[in-house]
């Protein structure tokens, strides 16, 4: 890689991450295919296509999808998603994609992040370690590199300068052991275009990804943070919500606005009943009109769709059964991510 881009900060021509909920141009995805992972690969590949059209009714979707796996793809998703012919070694978009940036100049770019399959969990992984270059070509923008190992998981941004991540994944030894907190952080808003990061502890217990914010909490507007808490105090993962509770009360953002936090119930992780996989809420996809929201079988399916509703009235609630995926060790935002509009 040529790399002054390691050097340069893309905050020097105005670029920085947009929320989650600004326009889209598309939402970018890839094609379910390492083997071993799945319990049941054509019952995950069908999920993913139900996630994909899910999406499709509000925006165009783009597909990675390995040469041997492209006419399965095409047979099961509909018109307004694009099967694209690449090499991927997994499906997690969220966490080896880039990250799309913007600036008010109308120009679109993208910063790159080292990605290492979660602390080396998985191999091989050097494919979806290219995938956040091969995106950005395929879209022929600029792109701004890191040296930091981190996902796109592990991060939520209200687009005014704010970053929420979690202490238990970026600051992991298995991500930058050689980085200090203070370094992580600065790097953080290099990349995304951000001037404050608030650190909450994550979950440590969490072994798939270390404790992604996605798995915990999320901007749903500026000044206002969207967190999950088990409805059950019982429940063996009540504690991580409200230890992640207790560090949000309280914080002030980029604009030194204090968060007001809104809840949503997370899934069950009750043995015997936890799917053993991914089992929360906040894990959904905002595309343009509407939020993407997984189902898992649980009674708390329905009141997540009305706590949805309540938080995004202007927005068509779509609910989309992801078992299969979850059992991957993520949800729908986990499959996902998106390219903004460019700013008029």
């Amino acid at each position: 890689m040529t790399d002054k881009s390691f050097n340069e900060d893309p905050r020097d021509k105005g670029f920085y991450m947009p929320a989650e909920w600004a326009e889209h141009t598309a939402c970018w995805m890839a094609w379910p295919c390492r083997a071993g992972l799945w319990a049941n690969n054509q019952a995950t590949q069908q999920e993913y296509a139900d996630v994909a059209n899910a999406i499709a009714q509000f925006e165009p979707v783009n597909m990675l999808t390995p040469s041997h796996l492209v006419e399965h793809a095409k047979a099961l998703v509909g018109p307004n998603v694009t099967i694209i012919e690449e090499k991927i070694d997994d499906s997690w978009a969220r966490d080896s994609g880039p990250n799309f940036l913007v600036n008010s100049d109308g120009d679109l770019a993208g910063s790159i992040w080292e990605f290492n399959a979660w602390g080396d969990k998985y191999d091989p992984y050097d494919q979806d370690a290219l995938m956040g270059d091969r995106i950005l070509d395929h879209v022929g923008v600029p792109k701004y590199h890191s040296q930091m190992v981190a996902e796109g998981g592990g991060i939520t941004v209200d687009g005014e300068g704010t970053i929420i991540t979690t202490e238990s994944c970026f600051l992991h030894k298995n991500r930058n052991p050689n980085m200090s907190k203070a370094e992580v952080g600065a790097e953080l808003c290099r990349t995304l275009g951000g001037e404050k990061v608030i650190w909450i502890p994550g979950d440590p217990e969490e072994t798939e990804t270390d404790g992604h914010i996605d798995g915990i909490a999320a901007f749903i507007e500026p000044g206002r943070v969207l967190i999950e808490i088990n409805p059950d105090k019982t429940d063996p993962h009540y504690p991580v919500g409200m230890e992640n509770l207790q560090a949000l009360k309280g914080q002030v953002d980029a604009k030194g606005r204090k968060l007001e936090i809104e809840f949503v119930d997370e899934g069950i992780y009750h043995e015997g009943i936890w799917n053993g996989g991914c089992s929360s809420y906040i894990n959904s996809y905002l595309a343009n009109g509407g939020v993407v929201v997984p189902a898992y079988g649980y009674d708390r399916d329905v009141d997540v769709v009305e706590t949805y509703q309540r938080l995004y009235p202007d927005r068509k609630i779509v609910q989309v059964s992801i078992n299969n995926i979850a059992l991957g060790g993520g949800g729908i935002h986990c499959i996902t991510q998106q390219q903004p509009a460019r700013l008029k």
